[in-house]
């Protein structure tokens, strides 16, 4: 018999929560004391008896959240040519960003949510990181956190923990091109790196801002990211553009959305 850790989680809602979802039943099966820390209102986050949910109000109704993903979604399905596809999909990923993080405005501005966090004495939080919320949520209680997550924009995930990713070969987000570039389409990919890191900051301005605010420093974004204890990420090795990883960096391709179900004969 070993003692089960306490655990924070804190989820992005729909898909990313229905992969989490798995993880967080087994840990409870395991022993730990999970609990999930979700706003009133989300996609496919329903209560359940084997972990503890505490919710906590939100300021939006789910027709404006079902609203801005539709818009997001659209704009993804738009056929326009570089850089026209970049900037629209720019503007669009701001603006449903910038909705998704009133969850994290909402839970700090809850103080009947934080004094339970704060009196409930966690070992550790499990959070998807797209929003952010779960590292500004981990830091403000000086608490060791796991990130779980199939990938960020600009890069992110191979740049906190300080991984090489070589421009020669490895196509950028919004170049859609792959690892067999003419000549062109590396000036493409290079300049689109170059501009990824001014990308992430607009993108996530309000939430470097609102983290500065409540940690009372300022943060940058990699500030935030590159002190995760562990990377779980949901994608396998083999299927990515082959480079050096970080110790702390952990595949698990295979966990999304759905139990695995064997292949037929």
């Amino acid at each position: 018999l070993s003692d089960g850790g306490k655990l924070l989680v804190v989820p992005m809602g729909g898909s990313h929560w229905l992969s989490m979802q798995q993880v967080v039943e087994k840990l409870t099966n395991r022993g730990h004391e999970v609990v999930v820390v979700v706003p009133e209102v989300s996609w496919q986050m329903k209560t359940t008896e084997a972990y503890t949910v505490k919710t906590y109000p939100v300021s939006y109704t789910l027709e404006e959240l079902d609203n801005a993903f539709h818009e997001y979604v659209a704009m993804h399905l738009k056929d326009l040519p570089f850089p026209l596809n970049t900037l629209a999909l720019y503007n669009s990923s701001v603006h449903v960003f910038r909705l998704f993080f009133l969850q994290c405005k909402d839970l700090f501005s809850s103080k009947e949510t934080l004094q339970y966090l704060n009196q409930s004495s966690f070992d550790a939080v499990l959070t998807d990181p797209v929003f952010i919320c779960g590292a500004t949520l981990a830091n403000y209680f000086s608490l060791p956190f796991v990130f779980f997550m199939r990938g960020f924009p600009c890069n992110l995930h191979y740049k906190a923990p300080q991984c090489p990713s070589p421009l020669s070969y490895t196509p950028r987000l919004f170049t859609f091109n792959s690892d067999h570039m003419t000549f062109f389409q590396r000036v493409e990919n290079a300049l689109v790196a170059l501009l990824e890191l001014v990308y992430c900051n607009g993108f996530y301005e309000d939430a470097i801002k609102f983290s500065s605010k409540v940690l009372q420093r300022d943060v940058s974004l990699l500030d935030l990211l590159n002190s995760a204890s562990i990377w779980l990420l949901r994608f396998d090795f083999v299927f990515e553009y082959v480079r050096p990883v970080m110790p702390n960096m952990v595949f698990i391709g295979g966990i999304n959305c759905a139990q695995r179900k064997p292949l037929s004969k």
